[in-house]
This record gives structure tokens, sequence and C-alpha cells, in this order.
């Protein structure tokens, strides 16, 4: 397989509205975990502690995004009218999508006619069936507001975008698959730029309250993986995409690369135990399938993302199959595993791109960070024997010249379609920092509201607050060259970023 560069990434998760809040939440060991807002459904009346009871929920938790009523129609060029008849789901790519392009460095003008790519895993909404449950307020934006293609399709129509454009449902690895697909897009020439994730709401209570009933939901409220006291899975909603680009191209021009995605590989388990029951079989196999299309032993693996949801069975068919790919170190000490699941539940379709975000931002800081779980280990499970540990606390992920950090991330949906991705640090020619002659500093700032503009000013001053000068050099590049120029201007210059924060905080 041919190295793919991932050059841009964006998340909106529970508890993290962006990267810098991700990686934050993840160095912190925190648990996003909360109960069911009273805008989505009424927790109390819903809930029942048996699983027989009808109509009725097993657990008051779960893990949600703020603001997901919150959507700016009038920057995307959409009416409040059909706005609203919109899924959630929509929205969110929407945002996510633009805000993955503005932090790859690549502004409107430039992917307007592009040959980009977008993957999108999704399932069917909540939305749709809530707004059909009144049928002569059905309108005529129902239809593209709720097709799963229009999810996708939707990011390409704003940009003008070229390249491929779908829709991927695999249930829980669907963001995942949804990201090899991409890189096999780019290897192919199907596109130069590739825009892959996923997306989940959580809206209405139906799917779970069947999920309840089926024993997969944890009555306690925790995502326990590999825990003895492991009782099922928190559910959770959030979108996450990354910007994929072949490794050549983001070296020639110089993209800032988080990491690079060097084997990929999906499969099926076929028939097992039971149509939702996990396969070690297929857990195995995706897995050395794509270290193989890596050309990397797994012994070099320094951690592995786990699909982690929480169950006892479960983590215990996964660690054995982990134990059989990564066990044999070869003197280099245990495998970390983790899952992000033990943060913030199991985001389902968007649980794959969750798990992928994190493993290359421990990549690019260079840091593993904790999971919260296990308190107690899953008597089933001697991690130990299989050559694994479950990271637990925050420590440096050390790297050098002939040493990159490399890890794997899983993702295993429901229906037995599982997907596994290998990532290596960027190589060490890669560029740095940029270094310059120049005496003074220029930054450039738009928006399509003047009070956007006052608000991204603010943003501006804060983060340049936090910066030494070369970050800030780097800073004021990328506004002037690698981000979109709207109507509302404004620009503030310096001979320090000291000078420029002063100057937007008296403008402010």
């Amino acid at each position: 397989m041919r190295p793919i560069a991932i050059i841009g990434a964006s998340c909106r998760f529970p508890g993290a509205n962006g990267l810098e809040e991700f990686w934050q939440l993840l160095c912190e060991g925190r648990n996003a975990v909360g109960t069911v807002p009273s805008d989505r459904w009424d927790q109390d009346a819903l809930y029942s502690s048996d699983p027989d009871a009808p109509g009725k929920i097993t657990t008051r938790h779960g893990a949600f995004i703020s603001g997901i009523k919150e959507f700016d129609c009038g920057f995307f060029g959409i009416s409040p009218r059909e706005a609203a008849t919109m899924d959630p789901q929509q929205r969110l790519l929407l945002e996510t999508a633009y805000e993955a392009f503005e932090d790859a460095g690549l502004p409107m003008e430039m992917l307007a006619g592009s040959q980009t790519g977008v993957y999108v895993g999704i399932g069917p909404g909540d939305y749709g069936r809530m707004c059909a449950q009144a049928w002569e307020q059905i309108g005529a934006h129902y239809a593209t507001g709720n097709f799963l293609s229009i999810a996708a399709d939707r990011i390409p129509y704003f940009f003008d975008l070229r390249g491929p454009s779908m829709a991927i449902d695999t249930a829980c690895s669907s963001s995942l698959v949804a990201v090899h697909v991409a890189c096999r897009s780019i290897e192919n020439g199907e596109c130069v730029v590739a825009l892959a994730g996923g997306v989940n709401a959580l809206l209405s209570p139906p799917l779970s309250i069947s999920l309840g009933k089926a024993g997969a939901l944890s009555p306690t409220g925790r995502c326990r993986a590999f825990d003895a006291d492991a009782d099922g899975y928190v559910r959770g909603e959030g979108s996450g995409f990354v910007v994929l680009k072949d490794l050549a191209s983001a070296l020639a021009d110089k993209d800032r690369i988080y990491a690079v995605i060097a084997g990929s590989a999906i499969n099926q388990s076929g028939r097992r135990n039971g149509l939702t029951a996990p396969g070690s079989w297929g857990e195995e196999s995706v897995m050395l399938t794509a270290w193989h299309a890596s050309g990397i032993a797994p012994s070099e693996a320094g951690y592995v993302e786990a699909h982690g949801t929480g169950t006892v069975l479960g983590d215990a068919i996964e660690a054995r199959a982990l134990g059989k790919v990564f066990g044999e170190r070869n003197g280099k000490g245990l495998c970390r595993i983790g899952s992000v699941k033990t943060n913030f539940g199991h985001l389902e379709t968007a649980a794959g791109i969750a798990g992928l975000i994190k493993l290359i931002l421990m990549i690019w800081h260079g840091e593993f960070v904790p999971s919260l779980y296990p308190e107690k280990p899953n008597p089933h499970v001697d991690l130990a024997t299989l050559g694994l540990t479950v990271q637990m606390r925050r420590e440096l992920w050390p790297r050098g010249p002939d040493c990159p950090r490399v890890g794997g991330v899983s993702s295993f949906g429901l229906g037995g379609t599982y997907a596994h991705i290998c990532a290596t640090s960027a190589p060490m020619s890669a560029p740095a920092k940029p270094a310059s002659d120049a005496t003074g500093l220029l930054i450039p700032l738009s928006a399509r509201h003047p009070e956007s503009l006052r608000r991204l000013v603010r943003e501006m001053a804060e983060l340049l607050d936090k910066s030494d000068e070369s970050d800030a050099l780097g800073i004021c590049r990328a506004a002037a060259r690698r981000r979109t120029h709207h109507n509302h201007r404004i620009a503030f210059a310096g001979l320090s970023a000291v000078e420029i924060t002063f100057a937007m905080e008296w403008w402010l």
C-alpha cells in the first residue's frame, strides 16, 4: 500500500469541541459521559432497570455534544426552512468538514473544482423518523434532509469538489471503513485529496430501547473496557474527519503531517455464533492483513487503539485476537492497548474516526494517554500472558530516525464488517517549524459576519498569546496563504507576537 498522509483533522466529540479540547480530555483522563439532556428525551419517564419493561431504557446515561441544534445555515448557503428539515448529522458533517479542510490549510478557492473525494460513515438517523411522524408536515426538503447519500453529497456541493462522494454504513465500523476506502481511492487515482470520517447523533429513544433490551447498554453508565465489571457500552454521539493525501505529494507541498497511514484492511467475519456476536477469526485476520499491507511487523507496534466496547465476552475475544497478532514482541516489552470509549462511550458510526484521531494525536504529540479502565482486570483474559497491557497513565512516546512511532486502530461493526489501520509518524524529513529572517509579522483574518470576525480575532489572540515566535510565524503564514478569505476582513501587523496580540486586544 502507498503511504497516505493525514494532513488535517477535525472533531466534535462529547466534552471536546475541536482537536485541542479532545487532546486535553485525553491527557487529563476525563470521563465525558453524563445523563440524557432534557431536549433529547425524558430520561426519568423512559428509564427502567427491568429490560423487559415495554418502551423503557435500561440506562439514564449517554455521551452528548453541546449545541447540536445550533447551525449557521447562512454560512453554508442554506435557507432556514431547508435547514429545519436537515438531519443534524448533515449539519455536523458540514461544520466539521469545513474545520478539517481549514486545519489542513486548504482554502475553499483551492478546493473548488479539485479532484477531492468525500467518504462518510453514517447510519439511518433518528431525525427522519421523528419528522415522519407527522405526515401532513412533510415538505419538499424532507428527502434531501434525510437521505444518507445527501449527508455526504452536501460537502462536495458546498465546496465544489469533483472526486467520489459516498455514504458508508457498516454500523460501528463505518467511519474507519470510510478511511480505508478513501485511501484506496487515492491509490487508484480517483481523487488527489480525500475527506474521510463519520457522524452519529442521538435524538430519539427507539434504538436505545432496543439496545437495552438486547443487553448491550451499560446500566451503570460506564464503558469499562477490559474490566471485570464490564456491563455493556454507553451510547455516544459526535463527528470527526481526517484529510488524506499521498505522502509524496504532502511532502512536496510542505503540508503539516499528523501521521501516515501505512496499511489498512477491511473484511467480514462471516458466520459466527450469532449475527451480532464478535468473531475472533475476522478480528485477527483484518489486523494481520492491514499490517502486512504496511510492510511493518506487528511487533513494532507501540500502541493499539482497541475496539474495546466494554463487554466481558467481547473484550475477551478481542484481547485474544490482539495477543495473537501483537503478543510476539521480540524483547520490546508488552504491547500497549487502550480504548477512547472509556472516555465518552461508543460513538457507533463515528467510533472508528474517534479512535483514529486519538491515535494520530498521540503520534503527533509524542505521548501515550490513559484509558480510564480497567480498575479490575477481566478474569477471562490474562493480558500479560497475551503480551498486552492497558495504557493507564500519560507518558512520553519516544521516536528516533530509525524508530518511528507506530500504532494501530481497530473498529468492528455490529454485523461483522471489521476495519483496522496501521499508522506511523511522519518521516523525520517532513516539514518542521518554518525558519525566516522576517523582521515583522502580519496576520490577515476574515469572516462572513462582523460578529464572527470579532470572535475569530479573540480566538487568534488567545492562540498567539500561547505561541513562541516560530509558531506565530507559522500561524501568520497559514492565515495568509491557507485560509479562505471572506468579505469581512481585518489585518494586524507587529514586530512580534506580543505586539500583534496587544493590537488585537485593543481592537476588541
